[in-house]
């Protein structure tokens, strides 16, 4: 590539107002549902930013809501779950997911690389640990509480329970590889809420299982989390080929933590967008200072856009990643 690649995960849309449009008054998960719908929201980015990829439009639960565990995203909440999973009997909730659940993934993603040509397309799910935490606490929560006393008080159900998930997230994954994905990248949100040693023993067995799921296909897998400066070497051992990284950790240092062998994905803090130009320029020079000596770099913000940023300052950003990396 003539520069360092840019895109920004995710939901790069969001800040959009022709992405307000299109989906005013469709649901969040109904429009991740319409193949139509979704190809034009994962292409307005590409459009709008010139970024080198495009990011897939769907929602962490979509796997979920698809074998029909009775879940909605309730706005400025996030997702809610009717019956949370506490018990070995509520696991019931977590059937197998087949091409056929998400039909529309496979149909979007078609539409998508026909239209994309060369620009490459990223397929995403939520990991293991994160589904969990949802399901368990019902909800979002700032705690985890819940989560946290089912992988300690019962590590056979927990163990089992993101056994479960990774199964469903991969087979995700698949249908988006299979349909035409070039990469995909697993989210693990939450995961910052752990301890290292936790991690180690409850979750990176999970994560692993994803990885490993869809090794075969040879398309680049990306690992990322927020609030994971703890984590960086697990979830490189987790087994991707690219480690995301948030804005707490330089990506000089978050390199050594992750160890040889994996390319970096980052960290510009979201937030810097909001500042103006020259303070945006002044923290890229950083991100891209600090990242000059990594085995490989896509330039990334360190967590998803906010509903709130100028659009135009995205555009800026990328352009002038490209033109300050030119080669």
């Amino acid at each position: 590539m003539p520069h360092t690649p840019v895109w920004f995960m995710r939901q790069a849309g969001r800040s959009l107002p022709e992405y307000h449009k299109v989906r005013e008054g469709i649901p969040m998960l109904e429009s991740c549902t319409r193949p139509e719908l979704v190809a034009e929201i994962t292409l307005q980015p590409v459009r709008r930013h010139n970024v080198d990829a495009a990011i897939y439009f769907s929602d962490i639960v979509v796997p979920l809501k698809a074998i029909g565990v009775d879940l909605d995203i309730k706005p400025g909440v996030g997702p809610v779950v009717a019956h949370p999973i506490r018990t070995r009997a509520d696991l019931a909730q977590l059937r197998d997911l087949t091409p056929e659940d998400v039909w529309y993934v496979t149909e979007a993603v078609g539409l998508l690389t026909a239209e994309l040509g060369a620009t490459p397309l990223i397929g995403f799910a939520g990991a293991p640990f994160t589904l969990a935490s949802y399901l368990v606490e019902g909800g979002p929560s700032r705690t985890y509480e819940n989560a946290k006393a089912m992988m300690y008080g019962d590590p056979e159900l927990w163990a089992d329970l993101l056994d479960r998930l990774a199964d469903i997230t991969a087979a995700f994954l698949k249908v988006q590889i299979e349909a035409g994905a070039s990469a995909v990248q697993l989210f693990d949100s939450w995961a910052g809420a752990l301890a290292p040693a936790d991690y180690r023993r409850s979750v990176l067995h999970a994560s692993a299982k994803v990885f490993d799921a869809v090794a075969g296909y040879g398309v680049p897998r990306i690992h990322f989390g927020v609030g994971t400066g703890e984590l960086l070497r697990l979830m490189g051992e987790a087994g991707a080929d690219v480690v995301g990284v948030d804005w707490r950790v330089p990506l000089d240092e978050a390199a050594r933590r992750v160890g040889p062998g994996k390319a970096l994905q980052g960290n510009f803090d979201p937030t810097v967008l909001f500042a103006g130009k020259e303070a945006v320029e002044t923290k890229a020079r950083e991100v891209l200072d600090a990242a000059a000596g990594l085995e490989g770099h896509v330039f990334n913000l360190g967590h998803g856009v906010m509903p709130s940023t100028d659009p135009d300052a995205l555009t800026r950003l990328a352009e002038f990643v490209h033109t300050e990396t030119a080669r």
